[in-house]
């Protein structure tokens, strides 16, 4: 079971900076087609708070003795509904998604898939990963701690998201 973890955990490790890539690609493609970017003051707090998420889960996978724990399926199951509904969210967004805010003038906000229903369903979604991801590695604090600390980051992340987004045109 550990073994299948460590895999996990590189896996995860590996998404997110494949979806750093992207993202970098992404940002490139809008700014050649004049976009605007904004909140780059606090876009740090993402980085530093993300990358913390997998060096806490590490620490305390490593220095935790891994037991069979009955919230360990629901957590997996939780965590594949996440992943899909996460790669939902980033293919109904297609070149327009990223982890910076983007705006490209004269374009209205997507309002199909998950955004018909939710405004910003990939907070959402990362916030219960944040939550259900280290449950599967036994790191309980991490699960505490950061869906708390990202909520934090959110109240200076969706402001300034909303307000690119009215001040658009």
């Amino acid at each position: 079971m550990k073994i299948l973890l460590i895999v996990l955990y590189l896996f995860l490790v590996f998404q997110r900076l494949g979806e750093l890539v992207i993202a970098r690609s992404n940002r490139r493609w809008m700014l050649e087609r004049g976009a605007r970017e904004v909140g780059e003051n606090h876009y740090f707090l993402f980085i530093v708070l993300h990358s913390l998420f997998f060096v806490s889960i590490g620490m305390e996978f490593y220095f935790t003795s891994f037991q069979w724990n009955p919230l360990f399926y629901p957590a997996l199951t939780a965590f594949f509904i996440l992943q899909v509904l996460r790669i939902w969210c980033i293919a109904t967004l297609g070149r327009r998604w990223n982890t910076r805010i983007l705006v490209l003038p004269d374009e209205e906000p997507i309002s199909k898939g998950l955004y018909r229903i939710i405004k910003h369903p990939n907070y959402v979604i990362v916030f219960f990963e944040l939550l259900v991801i280290p449950v599967l590695f036994h790191a309980y604090y991490t699960a505490l701690i950061f869906p708390f600390l990202h909520l934090m980051v959110l109240t200076v992340r969706i402001p300034a998201e909303e307000k690119a987004l009215q001040e658009r045109v």
